[in-house]
Protein backbone atom coordinates (compact mmCIF):
# COMPACT_ATOMS: atom_id res chain seq x y z
CA UNK A 1 0.00 0.00 0.00
CA UNK A 2 1.48 3.22 -0.88
CA UNK A 3 0.81 7.03 0.18
CA UNK A 4 -1.66 7.71 -3.07
CA UNK A 5 -3.41 3.94 -2.06
CA UNK A 6 -3.92 5.17 1.86
CA UNK A 7 -5.35 8.84 1.28
CA UNK A 8 -7.67 7.82 -1.15
CA UNK A 9 -8.78 5.00 1.64
CA UNK A 10 -9.72 8.27 3.50
CA UNK A 11 -12.32 9.44 1.08
CA UNK A 12 -15.94 9.06 0.74
CA UNK A 13 -15.61 6.12 -1.25
CA UNK A 14 -12.00 4.91 0.34
CA UNK A 15 -14.63 4.46 3.94
CA UNK A 16 -17.40 2.73 1.48
CA UNK A 17 -15.00 0.86 0.13
CA UNK A 18 -12.83 -0.26 3.66
CA UNK A 19 -16.47 -0.94 5.40
CA UNK A 20 -17.46 -3.60 2.61
CA UNK A 21 -13.96 -5.05 3.11
CA UNK A 22 -14.53 -5.48 6.85
CA UNK A 23 -17.61 -7.35 6.21
CA UNK A 24 -16.09 -9.91 3.75
CA UNK A 25 -13.54 -10.38 6.50
CA UNK A 26 -12.90 -14.21 6.50
CA UNK A 27 -14.12 -15.02 3.24
CA UNK A 28 -12.12 -16.59 0.42
CA UNK A 29 -9.38 -14.00 -0.76
CA UNK A 30 -9.91 -14.48 -4.57
CA UNK A 31 -13.85 -14.05 -4.14
CA UNK A 32 -13.59 -11.15 -1.87
CA UNK A 33 -11.31 -9.28 -4.58
CA UNK A 34 -13.63 -9.91 -7.21
CA UNK A 35 -16.76 -9.29 -5.44
CA UNK A 36 -14.66 -5.60 -4.64
CA UNK A 37 -13.83 -5.06 -8.09
CA UNK A 38 -17.33 -4.92 -9.51
CA UNK A 39 -17.33 -1.26 -7.70
CA UNK A 40 -13.52 -0.23 -6.78
CA UNK A 41 -10.52 -0.13 -9.36
CA UNK A 42 -7.49 -2.72 -8.33
CA UNK A 43 -5.64 -0.33 -6.16
CA UNK A 44 -8.15 0.46 -3.93
CA UNK A 45 -9.66 -2.51 -3.89
CA UNK A 46 -6.22 -4.54 -2.64
CA UNK A 47 -6.03 -1.22 -0.28
CA UNK A 48 -8.82 -1.46 1.49
CA UNK A 49 -8.79 -5.27 1.83
CA UNK A 50 -5.10 -5.28 3.22
CA UNK A 51 -6.34 -2.49 5.51
CA UNK A 52 -9.24 -4.50 6.79
CA UNK A 53 -7.10 -7.39 7.47
CA UNK A 54 -4.18 -5.23 9.18
CA UNK A 55 -7.65 -4.12 11.20
CA UNK A 56 -8.50 -7.51 12.05
CA UNK A 57 -4.67 -8.93 13.50
CA UNK A 58 -4.77 -5.46 15.34
CA UNK A 59 -7.58 -6.25 18.10
CA UNK A 60 -4.95 -8.23 20.10
CA UNK A 61 -2.76 -5.04 20.41
CA UNK A 62 -5.18 -2.33 20.26
CA UNK A 63 -8.68 -4.01 21.25
CA UNK A 64 -11.77 -1.84 20.13
CA UNK A 65 -9.90 0.49 18.69
CA UNK A 66 -8.31 -1.61 16.14
CA UNK A 67 -11.68 -0.52 14.21
CA UNK A 68 -11.42 2.66 13.66
CA UNK A 69 -7.43 2.86 13.38
CA UNK A 70 -5.61 2.38 10.31
CA UNK A 71 -2.10 0.59 10.19
CA UNK A 72 0.75 -0.64 7.76
CA UNK A 73 2.25 -4.32 8.10
CA UNK A 74 5.34 -3.03 9.60
CA UNK A 75 4.04 -0.32 11.62
CA UNK A 76 1.31 -3.05 13.43
CA UNK A 77 4.71 -5.31 14.39
CA UNK A 78 6.21 -2.34 16.01
CA UNK A 79 3.55 -0.77 17.62
CA UNK A 80 3.10 -1.06 21.55
CA UNK A 81 0.41 -3.07 22.95
CA UNK A 82 -2.47 -0.43 24.09
CA UNK A 83 -2.10 -2.03 27.73
CA UNK A 84 1.54 -1.35 28.03
CA UNK A 85 1.77 2.00 26.20
CA UNK A 86 -1.26 2.62 28.77
CA UNK A 87 1.21 1.47 31.56
CA UNK A 88 3.63 3.75 30.23
CA UNK A 89 1.85 6.99 30.03
CA UNK A 90 0.66 6.83 33.08
CA UNK A 91 4.02 6.66 34.99
CA UNK A 92 4.91 9.92 32.83
CA UNK A 93 2.19 12.30 32.88
CA UNK A 94 3.04 13.25 36.42
CA UNK A 95 0.55 16.25 35.29
CA UNK A 96 -1.66 17.28 32.83
CA UNK A 97 -0.48 19.50 29.67
CA UNK A 98 3.00 17.60 29.18
CA UNK A 99 4.52 18.58 26.23
CA UNK A 100 5.78 15.60 24.75
CA UNK A 101 8.34 14.81 21.55
CA UNK A 102 7.71 11.81 19.58
CA UNK A 103 11.18 11.06 17.93
CA UNK A 104 9.79 8.26 15.84
CA UNK A 105 6.28 7.87 15.83
CA UNK A 106 5.35 4.92 13.98
CA UNK A 107 1.73 4.45 13.33
CA UNK A 108 1.12 6.23 16.56
CA UNK A 109 0.15 4.01 18.93
CA UNK A 110 1.85 5.50 21.50
CA UNK A 111 0.74 9.37 20.69
CA UNK A 112 -2.20 7.90 21.12
CA UNK A 113 -1.70 6.14 24.98
CA UNK A 114 0.47 9.96 25.29
CA UNK A 115 -2.67 12.11 24.07
CA UNK A 116 -5.48 10.46 26.68
CA UNK A 117 -3.27 10.64 29.23
CA UNK A 118 -3.20 14.79 29.15
CA UNK A 119 0.06 15.09 27.08
CA UNK A 120 0.20 17.42 23.96
CA UNK A 121 2.35 15.58 21.45
CA UNK A 122 4.71 16.54 18.51
CA UNK A 123 5.49 13.47 16.43
CA UNK A 124 8.05 12.97 13.49
CA UNK A 125 8.84 9.96 11.49
CA UNK A 126 10.56 9.59 8.19
CA UNK A 127 8.18 7.80 6.16
CA UNK A 128 5.84 9.92 4.45
CA UNK A 129 2.77 7.10 4.30
CA UNK A 130 3.73 6.07 8.33
CA UNK A 131 3.28 9.91 9.01
CA UNK A 132 -0.07 10.26 7.13
CA UNK A 133 -1.14 6.67 8.84
CA UNK A 134 -0.45 8.34 12.35
CA UNK A 135 -2.06 11.82 11.81
CA UNK A 136 -5.14 9.12 10.38
CA UNK A 137 -5.30 7.76 13.90
CA UNK A 138 -5.25 10.79 15.71
CA UNK A 139 -7.90 12.17 13.38
CA UNK A 140 -9.64 8.84 13.65
CA UNK A 141 -9.83 8.77 17.66
CA UNK A 142 -10.61 12.31 18.78
CA UNK A 143 -6.93 13.16 19.78
CA UNK A 144 -5.82 16.02 16.35
CA UNK A 145 -6.32 18.53 18.64
CA UNK A 146 -3.59 17.45 21.18
CA UNK A 147 -1.27 15.86 18.37
CA UNK A 148 0.61 17.11 15.34
CA UNK A 149 2.28 14.64 13.67
CA UNK A 150 4.80 15.83 10.79
CA UNK A 151 7.80 14.32 8.16
CA UNK A 152 10.88 14.74 9.86
CA UNK A 153 14.30 13.31 11.04
CA UNK A 154 14.24 12.38 14.43
CA UNK A 155 18.11 14.20 14.57
CA UNK A 156 16.12 17.28 13.43
CA UNK A 157 13.87 17.20 16.75
CA UNK A 158 14.89 19.60 19.67
CA UNK A 159 14.01 17.65 23.16
CA UNK A 160 14.94 20.83 25.31
CA UNK A 161 12.20 22.76 23.80
CA UNK A 162 9.51 19.95 25.49
CA UNK A 163 8.78 18.72 28.97
CA UNK A 164 9.67 14.74 27.90
CA UNK A 165 11.60 13.04 24.93
CA UNK A 166 9.90 9.87 23.91
CA UNK A 167 11.66 7.66 21.15
CA UNK A 168 10.65 4.06 19.93
CA UNK A 169 13.82 3.65 17.44
CA UNK A 170 12.90 1.05 14.61
CA UNK A 171 14.52 -2.18 15.29
CA UNK A 172 13.74 -3.67 11.87
CA UNK A 173 16.47 -3.35 8.84
CA UNK A 174 16.24 -5.01 5.19
CA UNK A 175 17.23 -8.54 6.30
CA UNK A 176 14.88 -8.53 9.38
CA UNK A 177 14.48 -7.90 12.96
CA UNK A 178 17.96 -6.49 14.59
CA UNK A 179 18.83 -6.68 18.43
CA UNK A 180 21.89 -4.72 17.79
CA UNK A 181 21.06 -1.05 19.09
CA UNK A 182 23.40 0.46 16.81
CA UNK A 183 21.34 -0.61 13.98
CA UNK A 184 18.06 1.05 15.19
CA UNK A 185 16.52 3.58 12.80
CA UNK A 186 17.52 6.61 14.38
CA UNK A 187 20.84 4.74 15.20
CA UNK A 188 21.72 4.88 18.79
CA UNK A 189 24.33 7.46 18.95
CA UNK A 190 21.46 9.95 17.41
CA UNK A 191 18.81 8.53 20.29
CA UNK A 192 21.88 9.30 23.46
CA UNK A 193 22.61 12.63 21.33
CA UNK A 194 18.80 12.99 21.62
CA UNK A 195 18.58 11.62 25.56
CA UNK A 196 21.60 14.39 26.27
CA UNK A 197 19.71 17.45 25.57
CA UNK A 198 16.33 16.12 26.73
CA UNK A 199 14.97 17.34 30.57
CA UNK A 200 13.37 13.83 30.87
CA UNK A 201 13.41 10.82 27.95
CA UNK A 202 11.38 8.02 27.56
CA UNK A 203 12.57 5.46 25.49
CA UNK A 204 10.96 2.09 24.12
CA UNK A 205 13.60 -0.73 23.36
CA UNK A 206 13.74 -4.79 22.97
CA UNK A 207 13.84 -6.96 26.05
CA UNK A 208 17.34 -8.02 25.20
CA UNK A 209 18.80 -4.66 25.05
CA UNK A 210 22.76 -5.38 26.42
CA UNK A 211 23.63 -3.71 29.71
CA UNK A 212 26.02 -1.71 28.30
CA UNK A 213 24.17 0.26 25.96
CA UNK A 214 21.77 1.66 28.55
CA UNK A 215 22.79 4.81 29.31
CA UNK A 216 24.42 5.68 32.85
CA UNK A 217 21.60 6.88 35.44
CA UNK A 218 18.98 5.23 33.65
CA UNK A 219 15.88 3.45 34.94
CA UNK A 220 15.57 0.33 32.89
CA UNK A 221 11.97 -1.03 33.16
CA UNK A 222 11.24 -4.44 31.59
CA UNK A 223 7.52 -4.91 31.03
CA UNK A 224 5.31 -8.27 31.17
CA UNK A 225 2.28 -8.66 29.84
CA UNK A 226 0.39 -11.80 30.73
CA UNK A 227 3.74 -13.66 31.22
CA UNK A 228 5.23 -12.78 28.13
CA UNK A 229 8.31 -9.55 28.09
CA UNK A 230 7.19 -7.25 25.77
CA UNK A 231 9.55 -4.65 25.85
CA UNK A 232 12.05 -2.16 28.13
CA UNK A 233 11.84 0.82 28.50
CA UNK A 234 14.58 3.27 29.54
CA UNK A 235 13.94 6.35 32.17
CA UNK A 236 16.32 9.50 32.10
CA UNK A 237 16.22 12.69 34.11
CA UNK A 238 14.06 13.10 37.26
CA UNK A 239 12.65 9.74 37.82
CA UNK A 240 8.79 9.29 37.07
CA UNK A 241 6.06 9.25 38.99
CA UNK A 242 4.98 5.42 39.74
CA UNK A 243 1.26 5.52 40.35
CA UNK A 244 -0.05 5.19 44.03
CA UNK A 245 -1.05 1.20 44.55
CA UNK A 246 1.59 -0.11 41.63
CA UNK A 247 4.20 -1.28 43.83
CA UNK A 248 4.11 -4.47 45.50
CA UNK A 249 7.58 -4.63 46.53
CA UNK A 250 10.26 -3.08 48.84
CA UNK A 251 12.85 -0.92 47.32
CA UNK A 252 13.96 2.53 45.91
CA UNK A 253 11.02 4.25 44.12
CA UNK A 254 13.67 4.63 41.59
CA UNK A 255 13.99 1.35 41.36
CA UNK A 256 17.20 0.46 42.69
CA UNK A 257 21.05 0.09 41.28
CA UNK A 258 22.58 -2.35 39.40
CA UNK A 259 25.65 -3.93 41.02
CA UNK A 260 27.65 -0.45 40.39
CA UNK A 261 25.21 1.85 40.62
CA UNK A 262 25.30 2.86 37.01
CA UNK A 263 21.81 1.84 36.06
CA UNK A 264 18.09 1.25 37.80
CA UNK A 265 16.18 -1.68 37.27
CA UNK A 266 12.43 -2.43 37.60
CA UNK A 267 10.40 -5.30 36.02
CA UNK A 268 6.32 -4.42 35.71
CA UNK A 269 3.53 -7.40 35.69
CA UNK A 270 0.27 -6.40 33.44
CA UNK A 271 -2.05 -6.03 33.84
CA UNK A 272 -2.02 -5.23 37.70
CA UNK A 273 0.28 -3.61 37.65
CA UNK A 274 2.87 -4.91 39.75
CA UNK A 275 6.32 -3.62 39.95
CA UNK A 276 9.44 -4.88 41.51
CA UNK A 277 12.86 -2.95 41.97
CA UNK A 278 15.87 -3.85 42.80
CA UNK A 279 17.24 -4.39 46.42
CA UNK A 280 20.56 -5.14 46.49
CA UNK A 281 19.75 -9.08 47.56
CA UNK A 282 21.77 -12.02 46.63
CA UNK A 283 19.82 -15.20 46.13
CA UNK A 284 21.32 -18.14 48.71
CA UNK A 285 22.00 -21.64 46.59
CA UNK A 286 21.15 -24.86 48.32
CA UNK A 287 19.10 -28.00 47.03
CA UNK A 288 16.16 -28.67 45.50
CA UNK A 289 13.40 -28.75 47.58
CA UNK A 290 9.55 -29.64 47.32
CA UNK A 291 8.37 -26.57 44.64
CA UNK A 292 10.43 -25.25 41.97
CA UNK A 293 9.40 -21.62 40.57
CA UNK A 294 9.82 -20.38 37.61
CA UNK A 295 10.33 -16.42 37.97
CA UNK A 296 8.76 -14.49 35.18
CA UNK A 297 10.57 -13.31 32.22
CA UNK A 298 10.86 -9.43 33.40
CA UNK A 299 12.06 -10.34 36.17
CA UNK A 300 14.87 -12.48 35.14
CA UNK A 301 16.01 -9.59 32.02
CA UNK A 302 16.10 -7.01 35.47
CA UNK A 303 18.39 -9.26 37.19
CA UNK A 304 15.73 -9.98 40.04
CA UNK A 305 15.54 -13.37 40.52
CA UNK A 306 17.63 -12.49 44.15
CA UNK A 307 14.14 -10.26 44.89
CA UNK A 308 11.86 -13.28 43.88
CA UNK A 309 13.81 -16.02 45.64
CA UNK A 310 13.23 -13.55 48.80
CA UNK A 311 9.89 -13.83 48.35
CA UNK A 312 9.43 -17.81 48.22
CA UNK A 313 11.97 -18.03 50.73
CA UNK A 314 13.97 -19.73 47.93
CA UNK A 315 16.85 -20.91 46.64
CA UNK A 316 19.37 -21.35 43.61
CA UNK A 317 19.64 -24.98 42.42
CA UNK A 318 22.61 -23.83 40.06
CA UNK A 319 24.06 -19.67 40.86
CA UNK A 320 23.77 -19.70 37.25
CA UNK A 321 20.36 -20.80 36.68
CA UNK A 322 16.88 -18.47 37.24
CA UNK A 323 15.19 -21.67 38.60
CA UNK A 324 14.25 -20.72 42.63
CA UNK A 325 13.54 -23.93 44.80
CA UNK A 326 11.81 -23.78 47.85
CA UNK A 327 10.30 -25.93 50.44
CA UNK A 328 6.84 -23.58 51.35
CA UNK A 329 4.16 -23.29 48.48
CA UNK A 330 4.34 -19.77 48.33
CA UNK A 331 1.81 -17.34 46.34
CA UNK A 332 3.03 -14.52 44.03
CA UNK A 333 2.33 -13.05 40.75
CA UNK A 334 6.17 -13.22 39.95
CA UNK A 335 6.23 -16.68 39.50
CA UNK A 336 4.60 -20.09 38.29
CA UNK A 337 5.30 -22.56 41.04
CA UNK A 338 5.84 -26.73 40.18
CA UNK A 339 5.98 -29.32 42.94
CA UNK A 340 8.45 -31.45 42.18
CA UNK A 341 7.92 -35.34 42.09
CA UNK A 342 11.23 -36.28 41.07
CA UNK A 343 14.68 -34.79 40.29
CA UNK A 344 17.07 -37.04 37.83
CA UNK A 345 20.43 -36.53 36.22
CA UNK A 346 20.02 -35.99 32.58
CA UNK A 347 18.84 -39.63 31.00
CA UNK A 348 16.85 -40.37 28.47
CA UNK A 349 16.53 -43.74 29.16
CA UNK A 350 15.44 -42.73 32.95
CA UNK A 351 13.43 -40.01 32.35
CA UNK A 352 11.49 -42.30 29.56
CA UNK A 353 10.75 -45.22 32.31
CA UNK A 354 10.04 -42.77 34.94
CA UNK A 355 7.38 -41.29 32.75
CA UNK A 356 6.09 -44.69 31.82
CA UNK A 357 6.04 -45.65 35.71
CA UNK A 358 3.66 -42.75 36.20
CA UNK A 359 1.62 -42.77 33.09
CA UNK A 360 2.22 -39.46 31.54
CA UNK A 361 0.85 -39.11 28.35
CA UNK A 362 1.15 -35.57 28.08
CA UNK A 363 4.39 -33.35 28.92
CA UNK A 364 5.47 -30.01 28.88
CA UNK A 365 8.89 -29.37 28.48
CA UNK A 366 11.37 -26.25 30.33
CA UNK A 367 14.44 -25.96 30.03
CA UNK A 368 17.16 -23.45 30.88
CA UNK A 369 21.00 -23.81 30.39
CA UNK A 370 20.36 -27.16 28.76
CA UNK A 371 20.97 -27.30 24.71
CA UNK A 372 18.49 -30.07 24.36
CA UNK A 373 16.60 -29.99 21.69
CA UNK A 374 12.47 -30.29 22.82
CA UNK A 375 11.19 -31.17 20.11
CA UNK A 376 13.60 -34.16 19.43
CA UNK A 377 13.09 -34.97 22.69
CA UNK A 378 9.41 -35.31 23.36
CA UNK A 379 9.36 -37.65 20.06
CA UNK A 380 12.45 -39.61 21.46
CA UNK A 381 10.50 -40.24 24.65
CA UNK A 382 7.50 -42.71 23.19
CA UNK A 383 4.68 -40.85 25.62
CA UNK A 384 1.69 -42.97 26.84
CA UNK A 385 -0.60 -42.35 29.69
CA UNK A 386 -4.03 -40.65 30.43
CA UNK A 387 -1.99 -38.24 32.70
CA UNK A 388 0.11 -34.82 32.63
CA UNK A 389 3.65 -33.63 33.88
CA UNK A 390 6.14 -30.82 33.90
CA UNK A 391 9.44 -31.72 32.44
CA UNK A 392 12.35 -29.13 33.60
CA UNK A 393 15.91 -29.65 31.65
CA UNK A 394 18.40 -27.83 33.55
CA UNK A 395 21.89 -27.93 35.53
CA UNK A 396 22.25 -28.91 39.21
CA UNK A 397 25.71 -27.53 40.37
CA UNK A 398 26.60 -27.48 36.73
CA UNK A 399 25.41 -31.31 36.02
CA UNK A 400 22.95 -31.54 33.32
CA UNK A 401 19.66 -32.11 35.46
CA UNK A 402 15.54 -32.90 34.64
CA UNK A 403 12.91 -32.26 37.56
CA UNK A 404 9.79 -34.16 36.98
CA UNK A 405 7.09 -31.85 38.25
CA UNK A 406 3.08 -31.48 38.71
CA UNK A 407 1.22 -28.81 36.25
CA UNK A 408 1.81 -24.97 37.36
CA UNK A 409 0.20 -23.18 39.90
CA UNK A 410 -0.25 -20.23 38.20
CA UNK A 411 -0.83 -16.67 40.22
CA UNK A 412 -2.66 -13.47 38.98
Amino acid sequence: MDLDAFLELLTPRGLRALGEAEELAGADPVAAATRMRRTYDAGLTSAALTQAGLRERARAKFGADAGRMYFTPHGLEQATRAEVAEHRARRLAARPGLRVADACCGIGGDLVALARAGCTVDAVDTDPLTVAVARANAEALGLADLVTVRRADAATVRPQDYDVLFADPARRTSRGRTFDPMAYSPPWPVVLDLVSRARRACLKVAPGIPYEFIPEGAEAEWVSYKGEVKEATLWTGRTPRQDVGEADASGPAGGGTDGDGRIGRRATLLPGPHTLAATGVRASTGPVGRYVYEPDGAAVRAHLVGEVAEMVHGRLPDPMIAYISGDEPVDTPWAARYEVDEVLPFSLKRLRAALRERRIGNVTIKKRGSAVDIERLRSDLRLSGDKSAVIILTRIMDKPSILICHPPHLHE
